[in-house]
């Protein structure tokens, strides 16, 4: 594909610049569904997200099925719709400015602020200090859209959730885990405590600067309960043994900042409550995802473990 002449009709189109200065490519879309590109004019930078809504899926770990084509295709109509409808109101969680966004049949784009222009880059390692950044973002953010419908985004927030993994949910063969996953959704549903969730809080999600972090990739946005993004971000900075060392204090320091903008205690005691049940959900997933993946360890068969003993 020539990203150069797209680019220069994009840039054009939305009077970005008459001449493209450098077109850097950051790293191909999941499943080779288009480019992550950073564009520099001769009036600005910024970030273009191209993606191809005719691409025929190659998943990495062979999940292609015309179900996956959909639900990729409706994540990045969800992430356009989040920074052109929600965006605008977040004041106290950084995240990239929109600019413009297109889509038809073949072919969509989005057009963000690059956050490198602020000094926020990527880590793939943190400290404990990043690693408390980055729940206190989460928390602000929960707070933020604490009780808001999530209209225009998915209902059921977090690329993982059941709905929407019905082939990865027959292929699980841990049996406890395949009889209890509909009740452990039901009930992380039903939470009195509801807000938008991010829905992919990995690491490699967070942008850095000297004294602050940002957040970027809003494709599984949603409906659902905050102590979900907590669960996967934690998976996502510490291993096993981290788990087990760590975990209790990082989440001290997400529910201190939760109270600190607003959440009640009942609040905050429930989402403690539902803590083994996100990591329940998402082991559900791995299961029947990729049965050997490396987060399957001892720290997420202990929270299993813990949500089977309630349901005794």
């Amino acid at each position: 594909m020539d990203y150069t002449h797209i680019v220069s009709q994009i840039i054009k189109r939305h009077f970005l610049g008459q001449k493209i200065l450098t077109l850097i490519p950051i790293q191909e879309l999941w499943s080779g569904y288009g480019k992550l590109l950073r564009v520099k004019t001769e009036e600005s930078q910024f970030i273009v997200k191209l993606i191809s809504n005719g691409h025929e899926m190659k998943h990495p770990r062979g999940w292609s099925s015309d179900l996956a084509h959909k639900r990729k295709l409706k994540s990045y109509t969800v992430e356009m719709n989040f920074y052109k409808l929600y965006k605008k109101h977040l004041i106290d969680s950084v995240t990239p400015k929109f600019t413009a966004s297109y889509h038809e049949d073949k072919f969509s784009y989005l057009i963000l602020e690059d956050l490198e222009t602020k000094h926020f880059y990527s880590k793939t390692k943190i400290d404990d200090d990043e690693v408390s950044n980055c729940l206190k973002w989460l928390a602000r953010f929960h707070m933020h859209y604490f009780n808001h419908s999530p209209l225009n985004l998915w209902e059921c927030g977090t690329y993982w959730h059941l709905e929407t993994r019905p082939h990865e949910y027959k292929n699980i063969n841990v049996k406890k885990l395949k009889e209890y996953a509909k009740n452990v959704d039901q009930i992380l549903k039903e939470s009195k405590y509801q807000t938008i969730v991010h829905g992919d809080a990995k690491l490699a999600n967070f942008l850095f600067s000297k004294d602050s972090v940002g957040a970027l990739d809003f494709q599984y946005c949603g409906g659902g309960v905050g102590i979900k993004d907590v669960a996967y971000f934690l998976s996502s900075v510490y291993n096993e043994k981290e788990l087990f060392n760590k975990a209790d204090e990082a989440l001290k320091v997400y529910f201190l900042e939760l109270k600190k903008h607003g959440a009640t205690l009942e609040h905050i005691n429930e989402w403690r409550t539902l803590y083994p049940y996100a990591w329940f959900d998402f082991y559900r997933f791995l299961s029947g995802w990729s049965p050997g993946h490396y987060k399957i360890n001892k720290y997420t068969l202990k929270m299993m473990n813990e949500v089977l003993n309630a349901f005794k």
